[in-house]
């Protein structure tokens, strides 16, 4: 059980997440067309789902190794360089993802200093914003995760 929580969680809370969205959007389809008006709540929460989804499926690509990489430039170089380059494409990704992080957590600092909330549901906006910090953590996670696997197994993330 625990291994496959750590071999599909991304995968299986995205497709959870797009399984709702796309009944919401259904059922937002349905209303306009049989009642003339709109769930315009529904276009918020879709909107701010899409962030969680957007991290956590740069999470699963670079967990899987399916992410746009320099592979094609890479495989040039000697098995030496090549863990090198490994290397400082993860430190590149984990300090791109842990400014993300630090920037985030900035923001929802400023939303709850200042009692942002969404304009349809009137939903403190910092629940929206949770997704980009608790997406960095999982994703240097991932990548720390990838490309220990890689430099034990020889094979590029």
């Amino acid at each position: 059980m625990w291994r496959w929580l750590n071999d599909n969680f991304e995968e299986a809370v995205c497709a959870g997440m797009l399984l709702f969205m796309a009944t919401l959007a259904f059922l937002n389809i349905l209303t306009r067309y049989f009642t003339n008006f709109s769930l315009a709540f529904s276009e918020e929460i879709e909107v701010s789902l899409l962030v969680y989804l957007t991290m956590l499926g740069t999470a699963a690509g670079f967990k899987r190794g399916i992410h746009l990489g320099l592979v094609f430039l890479a495989a040039r170089f000697p098995r030496r360089a090549q863990r090198w380059l490994q290397m400082g494409s993860a430190a590149l990704a984990c300090g791109l993802f842990l400014a993300l992080l630090w920037f985030s957590v900035r923001q929802i600092q400023d939303e709850i200093a200042m009692r942002t909330t969404s304009e349809a549901l009137a939903i403190p906006q910092w629940w929206y914003t949770l997704g980009l910090p608790l997406g960095s953590i999982i994703i240097v996670a991932r990548v720390v995760q990838a490309t220990r696997r890689a430099l034990s197994e020889g094979t590029p993330a």
